[in-house]
């Protein structure tokens, strides 16, 4: 793995949101850096995040970010069932924390990540998420959350990803394993299946990501 011409407690946090308007119905490498000084931290970044004092390859620290990114996609009434997949639209800023390089594209997730530990060998931080089984209507009609899948890529990068394409299952699945003094970063882009026809609605659920540090 190599770097790109490259950010900290045990336990972070991020959310991403999950959203559907559904009509008409009866109703190079994958980029990692290795990063070997510094105090034990950690840093978790999905869709928006912030960053002072400027990049982090230039002295920038990381900070808190509340923000709850949205995917979303509203299917056409034509659309509704018909097993074509619909790609999601995400918000949130694309650019890496690491350079500002832009990393992803318009509309899809970033999501990044760093364990620091230098005196402890053979450590690794461990990236999960947890989503209910169903997405739900205000009416009460769901919607299984493995309809959302997700492909994974960066501007730049060839091979496999850190953070690899998926499907949510329902409960918390485990997405990645960190390995001690890295920083790795990917771009997700979100579809809904559209296998079956649905009730009128807008659906949503929330999927929360937990980077877990020994």
């Amino acid at each position: 793995m190599e770097p790109r011409p490259f950010r900290a407690p045990a336990i972070r946090t991020a959310l991403l949101a999950l959203l559907f308007a559904l009509f008409g119905i009866a109703d190079a490498c994958a980029y990692t850096v290795t990063i070997g000084t510094g105090t034990k931290a950690a840093y978790l970044r999905i869709g928006d995040g912030t960053m002072t004092g400027g990049n982090y390859n230039a002295g920038g620290t990381p900070a808190d970010n509340t923000t709850v990114n949205l995917v979303s996609v509203t299917v056409p009434a034509a659309s509704v069932g018909n097993a074509t997949a619909q790609a999601m639209t995400g918000t949130g800023r694309v650019t890496s924390d690491w350079d500002g390089f832009a990393f992803c594209n318009a509309g899809q997730t970033y999501i990044a990540a760093f364990f620091r530990l230098p005196t402890n060998p053979n450590q690794s931080a461990t990236l999960r998420v947890n989503t209910p089984v169903n997405l739900t209507s205000a009416g009460g009609d769901t919607i299984p959350i493995s309809q959302i899948s997700w492909t994974s890529s960066g501007n730049g990068d060839t091979g496999a990803q850190p953070f690899p394409a998926g499907t949510f299952t329902g409960g918390t699945q485990t997405l990645a394993t960190l390995l001690r003094n890295t920083w790795a970063e990917s771009c997700h882009s979100f579809s809904y299946a559209n296998a079956a026809i649905r009730a009128a609605g807008t659906y949503d659920a929330r999927a929360t990501y937990t980077l877990a540090t020994p």
